[in-house]
């Protein structure tokens, strides 16, 4: 006969083991990752980078054991389908809890309407390309990081250099996508060379929409206005059909250009010698600190191997922000005893950190917006490489280009002084 106390210690018993998962938080089979680029359009040119080192990245981490002994599984959101379906995909994967973290996204304008998702729901998300520096103006996002820096540093950057070889500019042109990040770019971009040089003029700002693909029309406004130096930050197939149209009219002859995203396309057009390029960040593979990083050269290599292209900023970018992730989680656990960390846990982990990475270091601040280097440079020649590689570089300090947070930015770079570009590190200085 069974008694009704062996019943009652078998209950608890079960009970306990049945709990026991629970509260000891269990590793998970799988880390569920949400990756959002662009992967459809015009704009994969850009994107596609991005997710192809995305996929490589999770080969590499799983390779080693995984992130705490458990395997990533990504599953991944083309932003082509527009801002409506890539909140609803965010939605989707946010409330399943098998998806512990987000990597999104490519577009500013996605990122801003994301940042209040996930405070909503509470998902550690990393912005892995977004740019914009109006991100932070408005609303804190406890649950949303951007390490890979903003249109601040990065434009202001291309206006030092730009003053630092060519001090004797005076008509400056700009061409930029017909949205927040083109808009941006213009307004941080003129504000920073007007402040180091206040007789500069500009003679021309045309903004064709996105995916455009014909640029006829600003190729011959661009020529008539005769300007000393041409500013874009055209991306993708957008910067890629500039070129194509632009060098057989003489455009690039005529004026100094400088293409913001340059370096992200330099294996698919030909972009003449001598066009100041960037990374936006400290992306480039081939830079003397990526170099010298036997992981970065590994992972060039894998790609190339893998894809048919050196990794372009985008990957690099990409491939920093799984770090950035992977680093949280060590984190979280070494400071929870081992067990795995919850959503919470991982993005207390993000907040404040400083993560070495294939390419430098990702600085977050307070805010959980981002500070790294910048690496500005001009295209050339090289033996060994089919097209051209990045010459005359230099790397400036993010920190010496960033606005303290919380303070106007647009105001901030007006106070610039105008002999900074002479203090900061000069071109050719990054070897």
């Amino acid at each position: 006969m069974i008694s009704y106390r062996n019943i009652l210690c078998s209950a608890v018993a079960a009970a306990a083991l049945l709990a026991g998962p629970a509260l000891a938080e269990d590793k998970p089979a799988a880390l569920g990752v949400g990756v959002f680029s662009f992967t459809s359009g015009g704009t994969a040119a850009y994107g596609k980078p991005g997710r192809d080192a995305a996929e490589l990245m999770i080969e590499r981490i799983n390779a080693k054991g995984g992130i705490g002994g458990v395997p990533l599984s990504a599953t991944y959101v083309d932003e082509g389908q527009g801002t409506e379906g890539v909140i609803a995909e965010y939605r989707k994967l946010a409330g399943d809890a098998a998806t512990e973290v987000m990597i999104a996204a490519l577009s500013s304008g996605n990122c801003m309407a994301l940042a209040p998702v996930s405070d909503q729901m509470k998902v550690p998300t990393v912005g892995w390309n977004c740019d914009t520096h109006q991100l932070y103006l408005k609303d804190a996002h406890p649950y949303f990081f951007r390490p890979n820096g903003n249109t601040v540093p990065e434009f202001v950057a291309y206006a030092a250099y730009l003053i630092a070889v060519k001090p004797d500019v005076k008509r400056i042109a700009i061409i930029n996508p017909d949205y927040a990040f083109g808009h941006d770019a213009a307004k941080i971009f003129t504000t920073a060379i007007k402040a180091f040089k206040p007789d500069v003029e500009v003679v021309a700002e045309l903004f064709p929409k996105l995916g455009a693909g014909t640029y006829q029309t600003e190729i011959s406004r661009l020529t008539a206005a005769r300007p000393d130096v041409i500013f874009s930050n055209l991306w993708g197939g957008d910067l890629e059909n500039f070129v194509r149209q632009a060098s057989p009219r003489g455009l690039f002859r005529s004026s100094q250009a400088v293409l913001a995203l340059g370096e992200s396309s330099m294996q698919n057009v030909q972009i003449p010698e001598g066009v100041i390029v960037g990374v936006l960040g400290d992306g480039w593979w081939m830079s003397p600190d990526a170099a010298a990083n036997p992981e970065t050269r590994e992972f060039a290599e894998a790609y190339k191997a893998k894809y048919g292209k050196w990794p372009v900023f985008p990957a690099m970018k990409m491939a920093n922000s799984f770090l950035y992730v992977q680093a949280a989680y060590d984190k979280a656990m070494a400071g929870n005893g081992g067990k795995w960390p919850s959503r919470d846990e991982v993005a207390a982990a993000m907040k404040g950190s400083e993560v070495k990475t294939l390419t430098g270091t990702m600085q977050t601040r307070a805010d959980n917006d981002g500070v790294v280097d910048q690496i500005i440079g001009v295209t050339a020649k090289a033996d060994g490489h089919d097209g051209p590689v990045i010459g005359d570089m230099v790397r400036y300090k993010g920190a010496d280009l960033m606005p303290p947070a919380g303070e106007d930015p647009i105001a901030w770079i007006g106070t610039l002084s105008a002999d900074l570009p002479t203090k900061l590190p000069q071109p050719g200085s990054y070897k």
